[in-house]
C-alpha cells in the first residue's frame, strides 16, 4: 500500500539543507526499491527549497515512520513538520494505473 509523506522545512534552514542534501540522497539511492516518487518543494522560481514529498511502496505506516526518521534530513532536524498519509495511486507517468 503507497504512503505519501510531505515534509516541511523550517524557517530560515536552507544552509543547513545544502549541508546535508548529499546524505539525504544517499540515503534515497540506498531506499531506492521502496520509492515509487519523491522530490523537493520549490519556491515559484525554483530556488528555494521548502520540504518534500516522498511517495513509498510501504506496507505500514510504521514503515513510513521509521523511512522518514532515517533520512539525514530528519536526523539533522530540518523538518518543522511531518504529514504520513496512505494513498491511492490512480495515475503515473500519465497513465491509469487503476
Amino acid at each position: 500500500m503507497p504512503f505519501l509523506i510531505e515534509t516541511f522545512d523550517k524557517p530560515d534552514l536552507q544552509a543547513l539543507r545544502l549541508e546535508v542534501r548529499q546524505q539525504h540522497l544517499d540515503y534515497l539511492n540506498a531506499n531506492v526499491d521502496i520509492l515509487l516518487a519523491c522530490g523537493a518543494k520549490l519556491s515559484d522560481n525554483g530556488e528555494t527549497a521548502s520540504g518534500g514529498i516522498y511517495l513509498l511502496d510501504l506496507d505500514s505506516r510504521e514503515e513510513a515512520e521509521r523511512f522518514i526518521k532515517g533520512d539525514p534530513f530528519h536526523q539533522a532536524a530540518l523538518f518543522d513538520e511531518v504529514k504520513i498519509v496512505r494513498w491511492r495511486q490512480a495515475y503515473l507517468n500519465r497513465k491509469n494505473t487503476l
